[in-house]
């Protein structure tokens, strides 16, 4: 992102716009996210499969399990970070508070909507308050309600999007563009599953691979589950043969 010099004035409080209307605090916020692992999530037809690539940062001593992408919320609930690892795990507590709290005084699971609403309205407001910073981080929420199965995007900024497949973190580009080729609505569990790995490989720099991915179910009638790391690789044998496309280096 190029900034001109009468521009760098404006990027030193959250609180000021610059004359063309713009927050530098935002957009910085929005290249953490950019710097991130990649993550993704698809609908399928009674589910949503949400799947982070696990960036290690030595991966011959580092345990692979304490580096968590995919968290659960509530039993219909769950998420996928991409950004700064700590911010995330501020807003996945304050997502399950908030679901919490709906049990207690209403004595049923949180809608996805409305969960994903209220995480935006707690970004924002670190949009919009000085002595503060925006979150660093996005989330991919997916999950199932009585009105169906969804999925959001969640950005610094505080604005959300929904999804039949989405992408965020590090080159997404081609991932999303792998998801507008194939996805197909109504897939079943192991189609969905497929195409999400065949996604993140698609987003991989050049030489890297499926081997430490995270993936997870969030499905009507059986909650949240996580895929082991044999049940992933079983999955990761049957995927097509990679083209040369989808391998662009990460900006």
């Amino acid at each position: 992102m190029e900034m001109q010099p009468g521009q760098m004035a404006y990027d030193r409080a959250i609180t000021v716009f610059s004359p063309d209307g713009r927050l530098f605090q935002v957009e910085y916020a929005r290249e953490a996210v950019r710097r991130g692992a990649t993550t993704a999530g698809v609908v399928y037809a009674n589910g949503v499969v949400l799947i982070a690539d696990r960036r290690i940062p030595n991966p011959k001593l580092a345990e692979a399990a304490s580096l968590e992408k995919i968290h659960q919320i509530d039993e219909n609930i769950g998420c996928a970070t991409a950004g700064l690892v700590a911010d995330a795990r501020v807003l996945v507590d304050y997502a399950r508070l908030a679901a919490q709290v709906n049990h207690v005084t209403y004595s049923e699971p949180m809608t996805v909507e409305l969960l994903v609403r209220r995480i935006c309205d707690y970004k924002q407001q670190y949009t919009q308050f000085g002595g503060v910073r925006p979150f660093g981080t996005a989330l991919l929420v997916g999950g199932y309600d009585e009105s169906g199965i969804h999925l959001f995007e969640t950005e610094p900024s505080g604005s959300l999007t929904s999804f039949r497949a989405a992408s965020t973190g590090g080159n997404k580009g081609p991932v999303m563009e792998l998801f507008e080729q194939k996805y197909k609505p109504g897939m079943d569990r192991d189609q969905a599953i497929l195409l999400a790995l065949e996604g993140l490989r698609a987003g991989l720099d050049e030489g890297g691979n499926l081997a430490q991915v995270e993936v997870c179910t969030v499905q009507e009638g059986l909650g949240m589950s996580r895929l082991g790391s044999d049940e992933i690789q079983r999955y990761v044998q049957r995927l097509p043969p990679a083209g040369g496309s989808g391998k662009a280096a990460r900006s």
